[in-house]
């Protein structure tokens, strides 16, 4: 018999947790032993998905939306499911209601978990205890929460899809520019902040270079938690409320011309784009995961700048990408984020000496892309569905 899991998280092609419960469902949909579905809404305008893939998924979306109809007889009371539950946690470590305001619970209740602090707050602590067990998406997370008592910790790593992010061939399609991807929601966790700075002093020796961005996300006010640095002028927002990266990158000194903003995009649809790319930054103050967009680009063969903090340590091994090592520590309390403890801030100056070492060196750096591949491409979302699938299954 199929033991089923509820995936308690939304389900999507546009943002990082939408894509993990995705790819998890796709992993365990046509599985003898387990059975997902989701207990969220899900909007088939947040599936971007082929055809085929579609019919594969076909009886996780239809059990989903059995669910979400049998859940609203309980609208806003407490239900006890005999599935496990998989709760995705946050920095207080509470689960957020499933459909129609119900808060649930399963024969085993395991929290899934991508904090952003080093201090957790007494409360924090106490509700990580209640969990049967909670899966950390990072080793620092694990670390943070063991230091804090909690002892029924398991460390599993999201993963890419190999069969669209790998090496391939380019298309050229600006083959005379030189095209420095970023990508992540804008906010002051990811430092966008620092990647415009450290882009105006490299694009002003090197003029053929293109910022190109994947910012945007279905938070759009997260945008305005990185004026708190102080780093650069206030974020400029277009009349439908989505920040307007071209007009702030100009306001902050970067040439008309010098940047393409790609909008939301879906994830099957970013490999192609990421493979034009010469070189992908991330100045990341803190990655509770290992950064997803991150781990496409290394595993696309990108040359890959990463920040030597937090869960991108776990993507940083012999050579596979250019760490940035000077990280000065950050702790307080930052608006939208709470407790800030264990955050690294890069240094621009050495941002900017990685991005002209990729420049200067193009062999040495499609050497170590080859090598962040061969890294990434160990960890897929098969790799994850079945340390998932382990934990769901266990007795208790």
């Amino acid at each position: 018999m199929r033991r089923q899991a509820i995936i308690h998280w939304g389900i999507s092609s546009f943002f990082g947790w939408g894509v993990y419960g995705l790819n998890l469902a796709r992993a365990w949909v046509g599985d003898p032993e387990i059975e997902p579905l989701a207990a969220l809404p899900i909007r088939e305008a947040d599936l971007v998905v082929d055809p085929l893939t579609r019919l594969a998924i076909r009886p996780f979306l239809e059990r989903s939306r059995s669910l979400e109809a049998q859940l609203a007889r309980y609208a806003g009371q407490e239900v006890r499911a005999e599935a496990v539950v998989l709760h995705a946690l946050g920095n207080d470590m509470a689960p957020v209601p499933a459909a129609h305001g119900v808060r649930m619970r399963g024969r085993r209740t395991i929290g899934v978990v991508f904090f952003e602090t080093a201090l957790l707050a007494p409360e924090a602590v106490a509700r990580a205890r209640t969990w049967d067990i909670i899966v950390a998406g990072s080793t620092w997370n694990a670390r943070v929460l063991e230091a804090h008592g909690v002892s029924r910790v398991r460390v599993v790593l999201q993963g890419v899809d190999p069969a669209l992010f790998h090496p391939a061939p380019r298309r050229g399609l600006f083959r005379d520019r030189f095209l420095v991807f970023s990508g992540g929601k804008l906010e002051l966790r990811k430092g966008q902040d620092l990647v415009l700075l450290a882009f105006r002093r490299f694009a002003e020796r090197h003029p053929e270079a293109l910022l190109v961005t994947a910012w945007h996300s279905p938070w759009p006010g997260l945008a305005r938690t990185i004026e708190a640095r102080g780093l650069v002028s206030p974020v400029v927002f277009a009349p439908d409320g989505r920040p307007d990266v071209r007009a702030w990158a100009e306001a902050n000194g970067i040439r008309p011309g010098q940047v393409v903003d790609l909008g939301a995009v879906p994830n099957p649809l970013l490999a192609p784009i990421l493979r034009e790319c010469d070189v992908a930054l991330f100045p990341n103050r803190c990655e509770g995961g290992t950064n997803l967009v991150a781990m496409e680009c290394m595993a696309c063969g990108v040359p890959t700048i990463l920040s030597a903090n937090t869960g991108h340590l776990d993507l940083i091994e012999d050579d596979s990408c250019f760490p940035l090592r000077r990280q000065r520590g950050m702790d307080g309390v930052a608006a939208g984020f709470g407790e800030i403890a264990g955050w690294g801030e890069s240094e621009v100056e050495e941002i900017v000496a990685r991005l002209e070492e990729v420049h200067r060196d193009r062999e040495e750096a499609r050497r170590r892309g080859a090598r962040g591949a061969e890294r990434i491409g160990r960890f897929t979302w098969e790799r994850t569905a079945a340390a998932m699938k382990e934990i769901v299954l266990a007795p208790g």
